[in-house]
């Protein structure tokens, strides 16, 4: 067999300075990455063993699967070969700069590796029940940033050969320019902080926000962005600062206190409005919802009536009773007895100012679940039962004529035939006579 250094490649490596140096460096390499594959397995189980004993089994699968292990196992070879570089046979700056070459790239590895444990410490956060109403990824997007500054800081003071306080004094002069870069993620950051000290937001708020077109819930907020998913399950991205600058709606707090508002309008024909006889007063004393009412209030109107003397005779001077103070009187009493209704809130029915669309009775009150579904089909059937019972105290809701309330009301009939009489009585050109043509 032909000896090593009979061969022109042996020749080169064992009698050039160029070949030591490059066969060295190849065995390094060697080294480090046999290394990196023990000290990769090793870590892992080591990270594994530990973690279980201690109960923290799902740590050290986040960690896997985030490869920690992996991107230290390079980290630890590198730094291995940076400080065994002095013994191959080159120049001290050549030896320097391979040197410096090596810990820039296990610095790198190793802030790579740091993120990856601050992205595992993510995972396992948003597994847990408290991630559901507050998050940390803005403040781990916060520490990654400050990880690869410190890792830029100090790269650089490697690769110019000097002190890292010589860079961050140079970085002081520039902190006009570096504010200015950096102003989104200093004013999102302050928000951030502010949002989660204030609890002003948290995921799965429902928030409406009209200047952003934001209306549904907050399904991930970091700390550039607070990311809405809409009624239409479009997204919209918001820049975190402008959820601390800018007003929005929260319905957190609705959720929490278990009741939903009501609040709707009942516009009542102005002309339906009048007063109650005796025997319509007769007839509604047997609604069960209307029976005690009536009777206090006939009790109160004969004492007034009474104390009036002769002047009740004159029925512009007697108090009565009113089809539409009755219906106030009603739909109160008819919420009062829904069970879906929470009792304890606020709950009144009153009349507002009359306008051109009618007398406004508004009825406003808290349905006792919250769900949209549940909440529309409470408040459908309170209104259902109040349109249906109007005719009962002859009242009327106010509506908009259409175009066959008009053709009716020319006439009468159909607007079909409104406007066939309309045509039939317009004269024809022969009978208008010269004038008209």
């Amino acid at each position: 067999m032909t000896e090593l250094g009979e061969t022109p490649l042996g020749h080169w490596v064992l009698n050039t300075a160029m070949g030591q140096i490059v066969a060295g460096v190849v065995l390094l390499v060697l080294i480090s990455l046999v290394t990196g594959f023990v000290v990769s397995k090793l870590l892992a189980l080591l990270a594994r063993r530990m973690l279980t004993a201690v109960g923290k089994g799902h740590w050290a699968e986040a960690l896997k699967r985030r490869r920690v292990a992996r991107r230290l196992s390079y980290a630890v070879p590198l730094m291995l070969v940076m400080s065994q570089i002095y013994l191959l046979p080159m120049d001290a700056s050549l030896g320097s700069l391979l040197a410096r070459l090596f810990l820039i790239a296990g610095m790198v590895f190793l802030f790579v590796a740091i993120n990856a444990i601050l992205s595992a410490w993510q995972d396992i956060y948003a597994q847990s029940a408290r991630a559901q109403t507050y998050s940390i990824k803005g403040y781990l997007e916060l520490a990654k940033i400050v990880v690869w500054c410190v890792g830029l800081v100090l790269i650089l003071s490697i690769i110019i050969n000097r002190s890292p306080l010589l860079m961050l004094s140079g970085i002081g002069a520039l902190s006009a320019v570096l504010l200015l870069v950096f102003k989104d993620t200093l004013l999102s950051m302050v928000a951030s902080t502010q949002m989660t000290a204030n609890d002003m937001l948290r995921i799965g708020d429902w928030i409406e926000m009209p200047q952003a077109g934001a209306d549904g819930f907050v399904i991930d907020m970091a700390l550039h962005t607070v990311k809405v998913q809409n009624w239409d399950k479009t997204v919209t991205t918001i820049p975190t600062y402008k959820l601390f600058s800018e007003s929005y709606k929260n319905w957190r707090q609705m959720f929490e206190s278990g009741g939903r508002r009501i609040k709707r309008t009942l516009r009542i024909d102005a002309s339906s409005i009048r007063f109650l006889d005796d025997e319509e007063i007769s007839s509604l004393s047997r609604y069960s919802l209307l029976h005690e009412y009536l009777l206090e209030k006939q009790r109160e109107v004969e004492q007034t009536n009474q104390a009036l003397g002769e002047a009740a005779r004159v029925d512009a001077n007697r108090r009565r009773l009113t089809n539409i103070g009755t219906f106030r009187a009603y739909a109160l009493a008819y919420l009062r007895q829904n069970r879906e209704l929470h009792q304890d809130m606020l709950m009144i029915v009153r009349m507002m100012e009359p306008d051109a669309q009618g007398v406004p009775v508004e009825v406003y009150c808290f349905a006792n679940k919250t769900a949209w579904v549940e909440y529309e089909r409470i408040q459908g059937d309170i209104f259902d039962h109040l349109l249906a019972v109007l005719p009962e105290l002859r009242l009327r809701l106010y509506q908009a004529p259409s175009g066959s309330d008009i053709a009716r009301g020319l006439g009468g009939g159909s607007r079909r035939e409104a406007m066939e009489r309309a045509y039939a009585v317009q004269p024809s050109p022969q009978e208008a006579g010269p004038a008209s043509q």
